[in-house]
């Protein structure tokens, strides 16, 4: 099966590390679906762009909390671009908190995101790539989910660890119907996320000290993800499986490994 006449869906597709996805994958030919929750004027530039290059793009709105939306989704991606192929679960919160700072609401609503998303999405492309005997699906986790050593990421990190143990099992149920499941964990990658509402100075200060525990000696970019993901859905790709492919630059502040 060639790149042609491949269907992708990018949660979280709008901006940061899904749009740079969403980018690489149309420009190897596949039908893209950006999915956003708020950001529709990024998603609608966005696929104006893809358009423009000859892709074809939609964006659609929904929640991967919501499992009906969820749905939904899916629905009218099929109907306009036709069967997903393509899956990459990127959509994502990031609330740093410690013991003393939990708030309970928020990091559910978190868990609710980065991890219950992935279950909903899977469940309503499954039965598609099985009637099918093909599929590729990629799980956006975070180096965090393996363990690093930065402060106020340990209910992140948790989450994240949920999507590379979910990727895994996910593998073992639905490898037998031709569908591949892995996860690409990315380290500290420059987006308008993981800026947060830093300052410049603040920001200089945070990447040299990031990159000075990477072997690479730099932070990221979406691009070095968005090429780990284009690898592993590539139709090339069909028995690399159950995977966790880390993209971090060769991170050294493991607690474990």
């Amino acid at each position: 099966m060639a790149w042609t006449g491949q269907v992708a869906l990018v949660t979280g597709g709008a901006r940061g590390i899904g749009r740079a996805i969403a980018r690489r994958l149309a420009r190897e030919g596949a039908a893209v679906c950006v999915n956003y929750r708020q950001r529709q004027d990024a998603a609608d530039d966005l696929c104006a762009e893809l358009r423009a290059s000859g892709a074809d793009a939609i964006p659609v709105a929904a929640d991967v909390a919501d499992d009906a939306a969820v749905e939904a989704m899916v629905d009218r991606v099929e109907q306009e671009l036709g069967p997903v192929t393509i899956l990459v679960n990127n959509a994502g919160i990031s609330i740093q908190a410690t013991l003393d700072t939990y708030d309970q609401a928020a990091l559910m609503r978190m868990r609710q995101v980065n991890a219950d998303g992935v279950i909903h999405t899977t469940r309503a492309v499954m039965r598609g790539m099985r009637e099918r005997g093909y599929g590729r699906i990629v799980n956006i986790a975070s180096n965090a989910g393996i363990g690093t050593s930065l402060p106020g990421n340990a209910f992140y990190a948790a989450s994240k660890a949920e999507v590379l143990v979910l990727s895994r099992r996910f593998a073992m149920e639905l490898g037998p119907h031709g569908i591949t499941v892995n996860a690409v964990a990315p380290g500290f990658v420059e987006t308008e996320m993981s800026r947060r509402n830093r300052s410049k100075a603040e920001w200089d200060v945070a990447t040299r000290r990031i990159a000075g525990l990477t072997m690479m000696g730099r932070v990221g970019a979406p691009d070095d993800v968005a090429h780990a993901v284009a690898f592993l859905t590539a139709p090339d790709s069909g028995w690399i499986t159950a995977q966790v492919l880390t993209v971090d630059g060769g991170r050294m502040d493991y607690i474990a490994h």
